[in-house]
């Protein structure tokens, strides 16, 4: 099946090509017949390669399209670049813009009201008006689908259209934090004409109703195989106008043939996610340039708190404190990973907002094996522990399989855990996890927006998107102070509060956190400008 998929892929990307160089031929010929000085807006004049646009790999996988059905980054990497959002990050930005909303604010401190921008229309020619945007957050939160992003909307209490105007009503008054969320993976605006209010819309049919609004529209569509982005030439919004006509997303199941492919500059850019040891060779290939922009990403161990091992809570907790005394971040950022992971001792990752380390201060930096011993023995749990360790081999990179024998060998060294190494596929996979399938397991993240709260109430909120059966009424108590808590000082205290508690509690183990990284030809320009603190990966800003 992987054969066939890889052949299917390059047949249909020579299609793309074929076609794009006979519309190129075409414009070149009537742009001759018409006299000299017209162009053709959005690409580059010269080669047939230049004229068909530009071509970014992944080895990311798309779950969904339909925002209300996935919370990943390959599925958001698509909704950046096909739908509007009331508020979003133009380049460069760290606050929130407005996009389809013409202005939003509080008008009460728990009402908060965007007034749209008049005259917006679905590519398919449907309004895109208030009730387009409120229909759109609704349908998030009636769905509630395992893999959708309603957890970021565990604020908003209701949401109506008045008029021009979407009016939301939140449970906690001053939210500092909700701008932000309209501009996440809860915030695409979707056709209320075209989607369904009490379900997820399937790929295809998102892509025949030609439901988008953002700078692109998807003209081609094969899942997880190739996806051709067309400019919308009606799109009036934050990103501004694409400079690119044409984008090809081309899906690799192979990081090695990723990296063989920009090698050989058989595509323009190579965004998620190449080795280590393959960023290193990169660098010094003539005519490639690796792009490094900030950090942010964070990778993670979870806990199911149902189905992990121990007879009860106690003997539970005493084993999640044995694993987090006895792993050494630093071995594997460095035999793994070379270097470009660093440890991460806290769920808030170190350059963010109030920043800590509890982890460190109480199970230390180095496996600490009497510790660890200790923990197992008060609570009279027999060893060695049996773990079943599951990880993901295509989403988080090819280097995930290095990284959990790492981990499975840190453990076991200490003589107190067993482990049972297993990995399944990103579309298994992330349905699985949420169905109590998994006892531990792998989780990256890689944040909506940049702020602290972003690595905490998606996280420990009592409606959390891990599902793991964490829920905490001190947690929910500090996470809806510092969301709302307008003095910068006493929030930060509430952030690092926090952050102690997820160490004292364990639902998750952090283990490293890491930057963005994006290769591409040295003939592209705009990776740098969408490299930014905002985790957009824009097409629109890329060009030749």
């Amino acid at each position: 099946m992987i054969v066939a998929a890889a052949e299917n892929q390059e047949q249909a990307l020579n299609r793309m090509r074929a076609a794009a160089t006979s519309v190129a031929a075409l414009t070149a010929l009537t742009v001759a017949v018409a006299g000299c000085g017209a162009g053709n807006p959005g690409k580059s004049s010269g080669s047939d390669s230049d004229s068909a646009g530009l071509i970014v790999g992944t080895t990311d996988k798309v779950v969904s399209i339909d925002p209300a059905g996935a919370y990943d980054n390959g599925s958001t990497t698509v909704q950046t670049q096909v739908f509007q959002y009331l508020l979003n990050f133009p380049e460069g930005k760290t606050s929130p813009q407005p996009d389809a909303a013409k202005s939003c604010d509080f008008t009460k401190p728990t009402e908060y009201t965007c007034t749209m921008k008049p005259g917006l229309k679905f590519a398919n020619g449907d309004p895109l008006n208030a009730e387009s945007a409120a229909f759109s957050f609704q349908r998030v939160v009636k769905i509630n689908d395992p893999n959708g992003p309603w957890a970021l909307l565990g604020n908003m209490k209701s949401v109506k259209a008045v008029g021009d105007k979407v009016v939301f009503t939140l449970k906690a008054g001053n939210d500092q934090t909700f701008p932000q969320v309209l501009a996440t993976s809860a915030g695409p605006i979707v056709d209320q004409k075209v989607f369904p209010a009490d379900k997820v819309m399937p790929d295809d049919q998102v892509v025949k109703a030609k439901a988008f609004s953002g700078p692109y529209t998807i003209s081609s569509y094969q899942k997880n195989v190739l996806a051709e982005f067309k400019k919308n030439p009606d799109y009036k919004g934050a990103f501004g106008p694409a400079k690119t006509d044409t984008v090809t997303m081309k899906y690799y199941t192979d990081a090695n043939n990723l990296k063989l492919d920009i090698q050989n500059k058989n595509i323009s850019v190579a965004y998620r996610s190449l080795t280590p040891t393959d960023i290193a060779n990169l660098k010094q290939t003539k005519g490639i340039t690796v792009h490094t922009g900030p950090g942010g990403e964070l990778r993670y161990l979870v806990f199911n708190l149902k189905t992990m091992p121990g007879k009860n809570d106690a003997q539970k907790l005493a084993i999640r404190k044995a694993v987090a005394s006895s792993l050494d971040r630093q071995a594997i950022s460095t035999q793994v990973y070379k270097g470009t992971y660093t440890p991460a001792y806290s769920a808030i990752p170190q350059g963010q907002l109030a920043a800590s380390e509890p982890f460190k201060d109480l199970y230390g930096s180095k496996p600490d094996k009497a510790k660890a011993t200790s923990f197992l023995k008060s609570a009279g749990v027999t060893t060695p522990v049996s773990l079943n360790l599951w990880y993901n081999p295509d989403h988080y990179g090819s280097s995930s399989a290095d990284e959990y024998n790492e981990v499975k060998r840190q453990l076991e060294a200490t003589g107190l855990f067993k482990v049972n190494l297993q990995s399944a596929e990103w579309t298994t996979y992330s349905k699985d996890r949420t169905q109590d399938d998994y006892p531990v397991y792998q989780l990256g993240w890689f944040p909506d927006f940049p702020d602290p709260d972003n690595y905490l109430t998606p996280f420990f909120s009592k409606d959390n998107f891990i599902l793991n059966h964490y829920s905490d009424p001190q947690m929910t108590k500090l996470l809806g102070s510092e969301i709302s808590d307008t003095n910068a000082d006493s929030r930060k205290q509430t952030l690092v509060a926090a952050q102690k508690l997820v160490a004292e509690q364990l639902p998750i183990i952090p283990l490293l956190t890491g930057s963005q990284v994006a290769v591409s030809t040295s003939d592209v320009k705009g990776v740098d400008n969408t490299l930014d603190p905002s985790f957009r990966f824009r097409f629109s800003s890329l060009s030749k």
